[in-house]
């Protein structure tokens, strides 16, 4: 199927809502007349169009010629831009804060100096009550600038002051980008590896976590860095394996939210993974009852406007929830309750692919066969699948990629689909290799399938006995654990053994598990 061309400016007039529109056109005609602007009828257009075509532009806007048509497109671009920004900066104080500093650069072009301190004051202020401390600091060297060429003789001591706030400042933000850089590169370490395969990996990320994560006071100190703090222990922690510290920090970055809630409404992004995290940690430590707890305040933050206040946040709940959900069908066993839900979020995927990044999107996939799994449709889980395996950059998640293959190899086997077998086990083996992913229990899965064709029906069961029997210590095992986040082969192995579908032994574990 052809792939629709994408255009920059098409996406962004298809995002807008009515009211935002609306705005846009009031926006426009402040300056009079604009019945004859190339770019409101190049608006109109683009509006009306289903998929983004040059040619069909031309044809309804002719007074466009085909050299222009990039430069009224640039312009337009950036005209809804300035509307999208008034029309929002309501919403948004760091906006707010930037045109209080644009207009004391005003004052100050014009000579009034006093005016511009004045109105610096005022800025820095909001920005160090709301917790904005790179703006105060932008603010802070604006301040220093007048102080410096003007005699203002505003208050005694003014320099030393303004000093002593520059360097606290600065301190904040330096300890503030150390925490939040960290943070950062674990997760990027995380999207490319996946867990700590090892002792070896295990100690380089603790080394690094470690040497960079900067010596604190927490008593003292501010909003933002006790937010990066947790964030920075909740990544090393899930690298590392450790889900009850996961579950600890993410608990307390949540909290941190709902002790200061004027920051959730300012920072709703923060506050939305937070719960991400939370939920993630439950669903691997197997707390189902706190899980259901933390999913039903998930559901009614998804309907709260003062946190889901625009496009971003909404996609961002969406991506999270729906894999919640799965995952409380994948704890219940409830496979097929759980398929039910695929059509909306298909529905939902496909509104909002654009906006999602990759690895959201492989996780979800991920997420889909599984399920198609477990309720014993595995075409379905194949196809699903399928999508990860073909996807180019085999970088993002390495081990989403590694582990659809071993559920693809096993899908395969289960439909009864021999034929690919051997080209299945042997693509997916050389795969495996060349990302380094290998571990014991994919080796056994993969030596067990190589034999499936060699031996006979009634010889099956005791050959499954035996792997769950090779696989069964390795659960235990920290760095050989981590294939069982992603398949729950001992259940599908005891489903084989006592020939019952694979849904009534995980529901069976869940009873005990309760």
């Amino acid at each position: 199927m052809a792939k629709a061309k994408n255009d920059a400016l098409f996406e962004l007039i298809k995002s807008l809502t009515q009211t935002e529109k609306r705005h846009f056109r009031l926006y426009v005609k402040r300056s009079g007349n604009t019945s004859d602007v190339k770019f409101i009828k190049l608006f109109d257009a683009m509006d009306g169009m289903k998929s983004y075509d040059d040619t069909e532009i031309l044809e309804r806007v002719p007074s466009i010629k085909k050299a222009q048509l990039s430069n009224q497109k640039a312009h337009l671009y950036r005209q809804i831009l300035g509307s999208l920004r008034l029309y929002h900066i309501g919403q948004n104080l760091d906006i707010q804060l930037r045109e209080l500093l644009d207009h004391a650069k005003v004052l100050y072009n014009k000579g009034f100096y006093k005016q511009a301190l004045k109105m610096l004051d005022k800025t820095k202020q909001m920005a160090k009550e709301s917790r904005h401390f790179t703006i105060a600091l932008e603010v802070m060297e604006f301040e220093k600038q007048i102080e410096s060429q003007f005699i203002t003789r505003s208050i005694d001591n003014r320099a030393e002051e303004l000093t002593s706030e520059v360097v606290e400042t600065t301190e904040i933000v330096r300890s503030s980008h150390q925490l939040s850089n960290l943070t950062l590169n674990l997760y990027s370490l995380f999207l490319q590896k996946g867990y700590a395969k090892n002792q070896e990996e295990f100690d380089q990320v603790s080394q690094y976590f470690f040497s960079h994560l900067p010596k604190v006071n927490f008593e003292h100190l501010t909003f933002y860095e006790q937010l990066y703090f947790y964030q920075a222990h909740v990544w090393f922690n899930k690298i590392v394996q450790n889900f009850p510290n996961v579950y600890k920090h993410s608990l307390a970055w949540v909290k941190l939210f709902q002790e200061t809630p004027e920051m959730i409404v300012k920072q709703p992004v923060h506050y939305i993974k937070g719960y991400r995290n939370l939920l993630g940690a439950l669903f691997q430590l197997k707390y189902y009852s706190k899980f259901c707890q933390v999913l039903a305040e998930v559901e009614a933050l998804s309907k709260d406007k003062n946190i889901v206040q625009n496009l971003n946040t909404e996609v961002l709940v969406f991506q999270f929830l729906y894999v919640s959900k799965i995952n409380k069908y994948f704890m219940e066993g409830n496979f097929a309750e759980g398929v039910k839900i695929i059509p909306e979020l298909l529905e939902k995927l496909e509104l909002y692919k654009s906006m999602l990044d990759p690895e959201r999107v492989l996780i979800i996939y991920y997420k889909i066969a599984s399920l198609y799994f477990g309720n014993g449709n595995y075409r379905k889980a194949i196809y699903y699948l399928n999508q990860i395996i073909h996807f180019q950059d085999v970088k993002i998640r390495e081990d989403i990629h590694c582990f659809a293959r071993i559920l693809n190899l096993i899908a395969h086997f289960e439909d009864g689909q021999d034929f690919h077998l051997e080209y299945q086990i042997k693509s997916t083996f050389q795969f495996i290799g060349k990302m380094n992913q290998q571990q014991a229990v994919q080796k056994e899965i993969i030596s067990f399938l190589r034999i499936t064709g060699k031996i006979t029906p009634d010889q099956l069961r005791d050959e499954f006995v035996k792997l769950y029997n090779r696989l069964l210590p390795l659960n235990e095992d920290i760095y050989e654990r981590r294939p069982f986040f992603y398949l729950d082969i001992l259940s599908y192995l005891e489903s084989k053994i006592e020939n019952r579908p694979v849904h009534l032994v995980i529901q069976e574990k869940f009873e005990g598990l309760k």
